[in-house]
C-alpha cells in the first residue's frame, strides 16, 4: 500500500494535497494504477486555490478531484457538490446547483486552448513521435522539449529513445506525456500507444494568451503540413476557454466546442457540413467544418458527421 495515502476505504483511496499545482507525479501514477486494480477511485482533495496539470486532469475515471471549500466539498471538474459518506466522497443527493466556489471568478488570465486529438497507425519499424513533434513545432515554433511517463517529464526529446521505450513494452499499452513551449504558447500532449506501438491516439492542447487567439481558419493548412510528412487517420480540433499555461482551476470556464475534423481520404459529408481537401496527393485528407469553436451546436454536426462516415 502506498505510504502517501491519507485514507483508504473499500471504495476510495484519498490523498490530501495542499499545494498550488498538482501534477501527474510518479507516485500518483502508481496510486491510480493501484486504485484501478482494486476497483477504487483515487480521490485527490485540494483547496480551491489548487490547479491540476492537463495530464492529471485527463488521467481517466480512476481519479476524482475533490475541492475542500470551507466546510463544504465539490468536484473540481464539474462543480457538483460532494459529501463524505464514510466510504468516500459522493454527490450530495438533493443538490441542484453548482457549488458556490465553482462559479467564482478564475484567479488567472483566461485565454483559449486549442485541442487536437488524432489517431495514427504505424509499422513495427516506424520511428514514433513524428506527428506530435510536427504539430508542436507548427503551433509553437519549436520542437518538443521532452517526454516521459509522469511529471515533470524525465527525458529530453529524442524520437528514437521514445520509440525504444514503447517497443520494450511489447503489446502492453503505453501512455506518455510530451511537453513543449514557444512563441508565448505552452503545449502538452498525452500520447497513448497500443498494439506494440502500431496504434496511436494523441491529445495535444496548446494554450494561447488572450492577445494571441488560435488561428482557426489556418487549421486545414496545418493538417496539410502535418500529413505531408506524418499521416494520420483522423484529427478533431476543438477550442475551449482556459488558462494559457494549460493548467486547470476548479471553476467554471466554459465548455469546449469543435472547429473541424479531418478524415483520411477524399470523402463527402452530410448536408450542412462543408468539406474541403486538406492533404497532399500522396496523403489525401478531407476537412469538415463543424463550427467556430464557441457554439455547442458544433457537437450536433460532429455526431451527424460520424454517423454519415460510418454508414457511407
Amino acid at each position: 500500500m502506498s505510504p502517501v495515502l491519507d485514507v483508504v476505504t473499500p471504495r476510495a483511496m484519498v490523498v490530501l494535497q495542499d499545494r498550488p499545482l498538482v501534477a501527474l507525479s510518479p507516485w500518483l501514477v502508481e496510486a491510480m494504477a493501484e486504485a484501478s486494480g482494486s476497483g477504487r477511485t483515487l480521490q485527490i482533495v485540494t483547496p480551491p486555490s489548487t490547479r491540476l496539470s492537463m495530464p492529471l486532469r485527463v488521467s481517466g475515471p480512476a481519479m476524482q478531484w475533490v475541492v475542500r471549500d470551507g466546510e463544504a466539498y465539490y468536484e473540481g471538474l464539474t462543480g457538483r457538490p460532494l459529501r463524505w459518506d464514510g466510504t468516500g466522497f459522493a454527490p450530495v443527493p438533493d443538490a441542484r446547483d453548482y457549488a458556490p466556489g465553482f462559479v467564482t471568478r478564475p484567479s488567472g488570465p483566461i485565454g483559449a486552448q486549442l485541442t487536437l486529438t488524432y489517431r495514427a497507425r504505424h509499422t513495427r519499424h516506424s520511428v514514433l513521435g513524428g506527428q506530435v513533434e510536427r504539430l508542436i513545432a507548427l503551433l509553437t515554433g519549436r520542437p518538443p522539449a521532452g517526454w516521459g511517463d509522469a511529471e515533470p517529464v524525465a527525458h529530453t526529446w529524442r524520437r528514437p529513445e521514445l520509440t525504444s521505450y514503447v517497443r520494450e513494452a511489447g503489446d502492453a499499452p503505453v501512455r506518455l506525456i510530451v511537453v513543449g513551449a514557444g512563441g508565448g504558447r505552452t503545449a502538452i500532449a498525452t500520447v497513448e500507444f497500443s498494439q506494440g506501438g502500431t496504434a496511436e491516439v494523441t491529445t495535444l492542447t496548446v494554450g494561447h494568451p488572450p492577445a494571441d487567439p488560435p488561428a482557426s481558419a489556418h487549421l486545414p493548412a496545418l493538417v496539410e503540413a502535418l500529413v505531408g510528412e506524418h499521416p494520420v487517420a483522423s484529427l478533431l480540433a476543438q477550442l475551449s476557454p482556459g488558462r494559457p499555461d494549460v493548467t486547470y482551476e476548479p471553476r467554471w470556464m466554459g465548455t469546449p466546442a469543435p472547429v473541424g475534423m479531418a478524415v483520411a481520404g477524399e470523402r463527402t459529408g452530410p448536408a450542412g457540413v462543408p468539406a474541403r481537401p486538406a492533404g497532399p496527393p500522396q496523403a489525401p485528407m478531407t476537412w469538415f467544418e463543424l463550427g467556430d469553436g464557441r457554439s455547442a451546436e458544433g457537437w450536433q454536426r460532429h455526431r451527424e458527421l460520424l454517423s454519415h462516415l460510418t454508414t457511407s
